[in-house]
């Protein structure tokens, strides 16, 4: 290797990536439609929905766009919820700003009794590359769908409502309101993800939080080590501990993190190192386990070493799987018809092609659909300059427009077809029903 080339990272081999993205592109073209067996509301309503929603296209477009060009990060959405709120203002719409003990969140409703579906918006963004999640997208769709399915809300009955959710991007602001209450009369929620394709359930998995601290003795490196208990031992111990948990993990799981603190100085002992690993599982049952089995690691890591641990849990609230619902994400699939987009079924694209969301939480106390939509190239992941500029070009634009439609159309069908929501409800019941969501990890 020439001298020049030592100091650069081996570049990953994209063998894998290339057989993965062949398999996925067959598996996209023999995918079977899927289809309903309810009829949802009635064909004049769908009608007069698709209509509302195209009226607003433009404004839509401009509200995601001028999200994505002024990105804020988790619980600081301020200028975000304000353009929200301006615009449904503008549509005579009253939004409360400021609901369930957080500055950035927003609810607006429309109705009175009977059932009630609302329609999630995130309007966070990421450090360093902005809206690469598309929550500009999440936030427009939402706005959209909220402004369609209100001008039909007096002929389907019901109750609608547009819940702006902050903090989706590590914060849990779902999770910081449902325990305020804010999601105590809600029926069913539907929002949307941007994606690399269009599907109807794609898996997201639970994830916790844990910083493993370790506390040993501080000593002379040189002159008195003996006296001397090295904490950053006991965290190299904890660390090579979970990698080699790793192959023992159900291929669904996920354990990742980082060195916090290794000490101050090469000549002193080391007395407190820290790690902060996400730990992320498929269902809510592996994730409590995995939680316990690498407390084991740790517990070990400071036996071996003679070093004393503290485990901090979840500074902010940890995020559950989605538990699907097939019955309302049909509709949505077929609600995706009329605006050209096919949605495709479970497994098409790779599962583990996935991370995390606080929908999870939600969708153990009602059903929840939580559908992604493309924006992007199929090879563009998450989380990348790539995708941030696909969720601000055009393929972001229709992607508004088309989310809108799909998002109304379900609530509207949701609201106006009692064997649905039936179907729905039942099928939530037969998975488990409500779970005690702040009580599922004490």
């Amino acid at each position: 290797m020439p001298e020049d080339d030592r100091t650069r990272p081996l570049p990953p081999d994209l063998s894998y990536l290339r057989s993965l993205n062949a398999s996925t592109e067959r598996a996209v073209r023999d995918a079977e439609p899927i289809s309903s067996a309810h009829k949802g509301a009635p064909d004049e309503v769908r009608t007069a929905v698709q209509d509302a929603a195209r009226r607003n296209d433009d404004e839509l477009v401009a509200l995601s766009r001028d999200l994505h060009a002024h990105p804020e990060e988790s619980f600081t959405e301020h200028r975000s919820v304000r353009a929200v709120a301006q615009l449904l203002e503008r549509h005579g719409h009253e939004a409360q700003v400021g609901v369930g003990g957080l500055e950035t969140s927003l609810v607006a409703s429309i109705g009175t009794g009977g059932p009630h579906v609302a329609v999630l918006a995130e309007y966070d963004a990421l450090p360093g590359v902005g809206h690469a999640c598309g929550h500009n997208i999440i936030c427009a769709t939402a706005v959209g769908a909220y402004l369609a399915a209100a001008q039909v809300h007096d002929r389907v009955g019901g109750r609608i409502s547009l819940i702006g959710t902050p903090a989706e991007e590590g914060g849990g602001g779902k999770e910081t309101m449902a325990r305020a209450g804010v999601f105590d009369d809600v029926d069913a929620v539907v929002m949307l993800h941007p994606f690399s394709h269009d599907i109807a359930m794609h898996p997201f998995l639970g994830r916790r939080q844990v910083e493993m601290v370790f506390h040993g003795v501080a000593a002379h490196a040189s002159a008195q080590p003996f006296m001397g208990r090295n904490a950053l031992d006991a965290a190299v111990a904890a660390y090579q501990g979970i990698a080699a948990l790793r192959q023992h993990l159900p291929s669904t799981d996920r354990v990742h993190g980082i060195v916090t603190d290794g000490g101050a100085r090469p000549n002193i002992v080391p007395e407190r190192a820290a790690l902060l690993f996400y730990l992320r599982s498929a269902a809510p049952e592996t994730l409590r386990d995995l939680a316990a089995r690498v407390v084991e690691v740790a517990r070990g890591a400071a036996a071996m070493t003679g070093c004393g641990v503290e485990l901090h849990w979840d500074p902010l609230p940890p995020y559950l799987p989605i538990r699907f619902n097939h019955t309302l994400s049909a509709r949505w699939a077929v609600n995706q018809e009329p605006v050209g987009r096919r949605a495709l079924p479970t497994g098409v694209v790779p599962e583990f092609l996935t991370g995390s969301t606080d929908l999870g939480n939600l969708s153990y106390r009602m059903p929840a659909i939580h559908p992604m939509i493309a924006v992007s190239e199929p090879t563009v992941a998450l989380h990348t300059s790539e995708f941030e500029t696909a969720s601000g070009g055009p393929a972001g634009d229709r992607a508004v427009h088309d989310g809108a439609v799909g998002l109304a159309l379900t609530a509207v069908d949701y609201l106006a077809d009692a064997e649905l929501r039936e179907a729905v409800h039942a099928e939530f019941a037969a998975a488990g029903g409500p779970l005690d969501v702040p009580a599922y990890f004490d």
